[in-house]
């Protein structure tokens, strides 16, 4: 009998005198490790269990919800016991979503919002008001540009600084007098594609009392986190890479919890001054999101939620593949392969912002790219071309998309903020897919050899070969 007395194994464990040897000890208890990111959007800590057993949060498609009693319901409004009350302010779905979100970021909370821009303008109307500055880094997406304006139309001073750099950023803050309340980023520029030195302007703006926020819809939580290079808030419009199927439209808004507030330069939060460093939650949760309107649906919240289950996947493979297609239109560009082709891509040893892009992302660096072509006619002639890749103005869809910024979503911006976001009328902005790359790289091929003739006559295009500006020393709208 298997381990009885007179077995070879009880035999093999006595000694000389025939007692059995001692135990062996137990192993010391594993470091615990920390999962990894797909684990931890497939397993995310501290969300309820659901009661049926659905892997995936249920869709709460109400706009309001019921309560035992009337004590119930006014201990909840009055924030006295957790709850749901109206889905305008919370909602059972959408706080799924903001969980996972929250552990992508690694924040101290997170709020969703029906689109990024309302998830943006939350942040402002929480954080600013008439009299107050503003310190953005140029090269934004033209429809931030645009609800920047808007703010200076309310009495903010909009500011721009020379360049992302952290001492343009910091001589920007200083020159509002005082006055700065937030400096403003993008990890990568959109369609710029210039990198912000997010743990540099962190340490700037923090010297001068002022918080960070950081939009990374294009970077990404796969490529970097901010909250851990010292970014206070970050801003996604989910509808993009987080989603990544285009049939959806939210945003989100992360907090750190680390920055100290000064109620005296913050009112708005001042009637939330006993949640400390957290007061800014319950300013986007209760004062501004429900009065702004820009409640993420229940529905949205479960397509996002099914979407960021393959976000990692997705971005793996969308970063090898954009990095593959920059490599080889670069290698026709400087072969002369194809006249007055140009390539701007984080990647590429010729990006200016390359080595920060290294270090700062891990060694991936993103899905777009942007081409310039000489001519708005040859840029138009490639997007008509191209068979795989869709004319769509969107980014981070797992088919690859194209666009002429120019025309679409920088046309309502003047000719000097056109510049500055790196729109120039031959500028093709390409949001790669999950396709194989060899058939991305055949159709650019394709669609390359076909274009018209460059005008030798043509004037030389402005922005030199990176084919990006910059704003004006210290703009200010």
């Amino acid at each position: 009998m298997t381990g009885a007395a007179g077995s070879p194994r009880a035999r093999a464990g006595a000694g000389a005198s025939g007692k059995s040897a001692p135990a062996p000890a137990a192993p010391a208890p594993a470091t615990p490790r920390r999962p990894g990111l797909t684990t931890r959007i497939l397993h995310p800590q501290g969300a309820p269990r659901n009661a049926a057993g659905a892997p995936l949060p249920q869709i709460a498609q109400v706009s309001a919800f019921a309560f035992s009693s009337a004590q119930e319901q006014a201990d909840v409004f009055a924030n006295r016991r957790p709850g749901f009350v109206y889905s305008r302010v919370a909602n059972p779905t959408v706080a799924a979503f903001e969980r996972t979100v929250n552990q992508l970021e690694g924040g101290a909370a997170t709020v969703a919002y029906a689109s990024g821009m309302g998830a943006l303008s939350a942040a402002f109307l929480t954080l600013l008001s008439a009299g107050d500055a503003l310190v953005a880094t140029p090269g934004l997406y033209g429809g931030t540009v645009e609800l920047l304006d808007l703010l200076a139309r309310l009495g903010v001073e909009v500011r721009f600084a020379a360049s992302s750099a952290p001492a343009d950023v910091a001589a920007a803050i200083d020159a509002t007098g005082g006055r700065a309340r937030l400096v403003f980023a993008e990890t990568i520029g959109n369609p710029r594609l210039d990198v912000a030195d997010v743990a540099g302007l962190a340490r700037a703006a923090h010297e001068r009392g002022v918080p960070l926020m950081v939009d990374n819809t294009v970077a990404t939580p796969c490529l970097v986190r901010p909250i851990d290079l010292g970014a206070d808030l970050v801003a996604h419009s989910t509808s993009k890479y987080i989603n990544g199927f285009s049939d959806a439209i939210g945003g989100s808004l992360t907090v750190s919890g680390r920055f100290s507030w000064d109620f005296a330069r913050y009112p708005g939060l001042a009637k939330f001054a006993r949640l400390g460093k957290l007061a800014v939650v319950a300013g986007l949760r209760n004062d501004v999101g429900p009065a702004l309107g820009a409640a993420m649906a229940p529905q949205t919240a479960f397509y996002m939620q099914v979407g960021v289950e393959t976000f990692d996947l997705r971005m793996g493979r969308i970063c090898d593949s954009a990095l593959r297609l920059a490599r080889h239109l670069e290698g026709l560009a400087c072969a002369g392969a194809v006249a007055g082709l140009w390539v701007r891509y984080p990647g590429l040893e010729s990006h200016e912002g390359h080595e920060l892009a290294a270090r700062q992302f891990g060694g991936r660096f993103g899905g777009i790219l942007t081409l310039r072509l000489g001519s708005r006619q040859r840029a138009f002639a490639l997007l008509d071309a191209l068979e795989l890749a869709s004319i769509v103005s969107n980014i981070g869809d797992a088919r690859t998309l194209v666009v002429h910024p120019a025309t679409t979503i920088a046309a309502h911006l003047d000719e000097d903020a056109r510049r500055a976001s790196g729109v120039y009328d031959d500028l093709v902005r390409v949001s790669v897919g999950i396709e194989d790359a060899e058939d991305l790289v055949a159709d650019f091929d394709q669609a390359l050899g076909r274009l018209p003739a460059l005008d030798p006559d043509a004037p030389p295009r402005a922005g030199g070969p990176a084919g990006h500006g910059a704003a004006s020393p210290g703009t200010a709208r």
